[in-house]
């Protein structure tokens, strides 16, 4: 799969652009705050519905303007396809695939797969369960639309029983049918979680080695109150329910669920070093396009913001080697450093493009 044009419009800092992709290698070169990222986040929309950097929609319209679109011309699986985007204020957001309008978004979702490795990855490492989880979720949901589902209705219910909780609800059976459709979607998310991580567990490994090449040891693991437990899910919510009507809110279940980051038997965030904990999650992320590539038989766009940042000349030398062989598909790749990308190029050969970008404008190099 790969992009071959993109059409934008009052996204974000961009006026107004019109870009025709290399299938392989495209760069884009220049100063901080100057609309790399942007343009990496309107690829990104298209392929997810939303922002990587969590704003609004209407947020997202370049300042001082009503509306923004982008329009992306793809081959996939052989066949061009048109995805638009059109925001406006005070509008209903307009998404379409090939002319026509989705009737649920979530319909979207892996029909397009991507991977984004930014600076932002450092939170897997030092931020909360909830940043870990959604990285589970947004893997997962990319090759299987059953755990989209569930994802979806175990949201729902718990909503609900949170709600009867606030509410001080003492109808049983209230509580009952929601646990029901709670413990369903339960289950399926945390079995299709233990697949993903033991999958990914082999995947990350090797990753971690062609970068760091120096015999550390890195692991991951679940850490989910199902496996741990080993009761019931229906159980585990009866015994809980006192304690979450005093503090309002249910404590657990797959939504509390996290990942355990190791490297040479201890937790990352503990001892690892800056450039070891950006090799951390730059191997997640490749693991996460090798996972996407074997669940939907297509090559994931891959899109690399700002990533040799901290990184030793050995590791950065390695990470080029990686990324400019021919394991992957359409790369798009921002720096600040011209010599980083040139070297990408120098590797992954001729067919590649670049650009200057400057105030949100992309100047062909």
């Amino acid at each position: 799969m790969k992009l071959n044009r993109l059409a934008i419009t009052n996204f974000k800092n961009i006026p107004e652009a019109q870009l025709e992709f290399s299938p392989k290698v495209n760069c884009l070169l220049g100063n901080n705050g100057m609309g790399k990222s942007n343009l990496l986040d309107a690829v990104y929309y298209l392929s997810f519905c939303k922002s990587f950097s969590g704003l609004p929609d209407m947020q997202l319209i370049r300042r001082g303007e009503t509306f923004a679109t982008l329009r992306g011309n793809y081959e996939r699986r052989g066949i061009d396809e048109e995805l638009t985007l059109g925001l406006q204020h005070g509008r209903r957001k307009s998404f379409k695939r090939s002319g026509k309008e989705y009737d649920r978004l979530s319909a979207h979702i892996g029909s397009f797969p991507l991977v984004i490795a930014s600076p932002a990855d450092s939170d897997l490492i030092t931020g909360t369960g909830e940043e870990r989880r959604r990285l589970m979720d947004m893997v997962i949901s990319q090759s299987d639309p059953v755990y989209l589902d569930h994802l979806i209705r175990y949201g729902r219910a718990l909503q609900q029983r949170n709600k009867l909780l606030r509410d001080h609800c003492a109808d049983s059976g209230l509580y009952l049918s929601v646990e029901l459709a709670m413990e369903r979607s339960a289950l399926y998310l945390t079995s299709a979680r233990q697949q993903w991580v033991e999958r990914l567990t082999e995947i990350f490994a090797r990753r971690y080695a062609g970068i760091a090449a120096e015999g550390e040891v890195p692991a991951i693991g679940l850490k989910s109150h199902l496996v741990s437990s080993g009761l019931d899910f229906g159980t585990m919510l009866d015994s809980a329910r006192r304690h979450d009507e005093i503090v309002g809110y249910t404590s657990v279940g797959p939504h509390r669920d996290d990942l355990d980051l190791w490297l040479d038997g201890m937790p990352v965030r503990r001892v690892a070093s800056q450039g070891q904990c950006k090799t951390y999650t730059l191997s997640l992320r490749l693991a996460q396009y090798e996972f996407l590539e074997d669940a939907s038989g297509m090559k994931p766009m891959l899109l690399l913001d700002d990533i040799f940042d901290r990184l030793d000349a050995g590791r950065v030398e390695r990470l080029v080697e990686v990324v400019s062989g021919s394991g992957f598909g359409q790369i798009f790749i921002t720096d600040t450093n011209r010599g980083n990308l040139d070297n990408i190029i120098a590797h992954a050969g001729p067919d590649h493009r670049s650009w200057l970008v400057e105030a949100g404008t992309f100047t062909p190099i």
